[in-house]
């Protein structure tokens, strides 16, 4: 059942982000000859509205074959109105572009959903107190809840982070200890730290941690909107900074997972509630939408590299160094598979 989830969510993301650049593509005239979930052999096909329409054997991806553009053939050239290569490069690059802003759109669909559905998240209530901390020094317990903030009214956990890692100077809290109202002046102090990426780092703080209770968010149509876009945008900010720190060297090669590692945490998921699961897609489909934008001529970020090349020198790329950069993209791509492979098999045999 694992199994097949997995297939589901990937062809969702998969025919989402093509259908982006199939709309741009008609939008602009272009001809589409395939729109293909999956690679390699044909095991259905439709022909509808001048374009095939197919499910292939290998399901790990997809492409729309437009007129005029073919990744398998980088130098292929189609004369006509209808073909891609004729188009101005402002225009191939929101055709390629498309793609990419499809996942995000479809991750902020889905974060947007699971907020009219009832989004889970940590409750600001205190779970433990550091020792010599201003907190403790404060007078601050277990089990306060923290409702306020200044004037800022606190619903959630990651809310009092950010006010305290936001502001400057002491700060006012409102905590509800056993039905009473207690104000607090607390001043937070600088100290050592960890982000996600497991970097050392300093911020403000005060020294509490959560008690671990889970609450639901009953948000309205604007505040879902609002959580769905808040969402998205961490969503992509935190793969960015990822990829970012895995070039630096500041994460290691062997965190790179493959399919194996895609298609556990989905069935995983899937076991545990729907939310989980649309969560896990959003998260997936905004990971599609970043590495599709890496500047990697195999990707679409690569052919809007050579399209901005065109823009701003008035003139393509030569056809060698055009073939050339493709066919280093493709190793590229080909050898990020191989070790997130690689890492996969490793890590299962490692746990057993």
């Amino acid at each position: 059942m694992g199994t097949i989830t997995f297939l589901l969510v990937l062809s969702f993301l998969v025919f989402f982000h093509e259908l982006g650049h199939f709309l741009a593509a008609r939008y602009f005239g272009v001809k589409v000859h395939v729109f293909s979930i999956g690679f390699g052999k044909q095991i259905y096909s439709k022909y509808w509205a001048g374009t095939t329409w197919q499910i292939a054997l290998i399901p790990l991806g997809g492409y729309v074959k437009m007129k005029g553009q073919d990744d398998t053939n980088p130098a292929l050239t189609e004369s006509g109105d209808d073909s891609y290569n004729t188009k101005k490069p402002w225009q191939r690059i929101i055709i390629l572009f498309a793609g990419p802003f499809a996942n995000f759109l479809l991750a902020a669909i889905l974060y947007f959903t699971i907020a009219l559905m009832g989004a889970k998240t940590l409750a600001p209530i205190i779970g433990n107190v550091s020792p010599d901390s201003v907190a403790f020094q404060a007078g601050l317990q277990k089990n306060d809840e923290i409702i306020r903030i200044n004037d800022l009214e606190i619903k959630t956990w990651d809310e009092i982070g950010k006010v305290i890692t936001t502001t400057e100077g002491a700060l006012q809290f409102y905590i509800k200890r056993d039905n009473n109202l207690i104000i607090k002046i607390i001043n937070p102090q600088i100290s050592d730290s960890q982000n996600m990426f497991n970097e050392k780092i300093k911020k403000r703080m005060i020294g509490i941690a959560p008690i671990g209770e889970v609450i639901t968010l009953n948000l309205s149509f604007y505040d879902s909107l609002i959580y769905a876009y808040d969402k998205t945008i961490f969503a992509s900010t935190m793969i960015f900074q990822g990829v970012q720190k895995l070039i630096s060297g500041i994460i290691p090669s062997s965190e790179i997972g493959g399919v194996i590692s895609i298609g556990k945490i989905i069935s995983d998921a899937s076991e545990s509630s729907i939310i989980a699961l649309l969560t896990i897609t959003a998260l997936i489909s905004v990971n599609l939408g970043i590495l599709n934008l890496l500047p990697i001529p195999a990707l679409d970020g690569g052919h809007i590299m050579f399209n901005l090349y065109e823009m701003i020198m008035r003139r393509k790329p030569s056809e060698q160094v055009f073939m050339f950069l493709t066919i280093m993209g493709w190793i590229i791509l080909g050898s990020l598979m191989l070790l997130g492979i690689y890492n996969d098999i490793n890590r299962i045999f490692l746990n057993n």
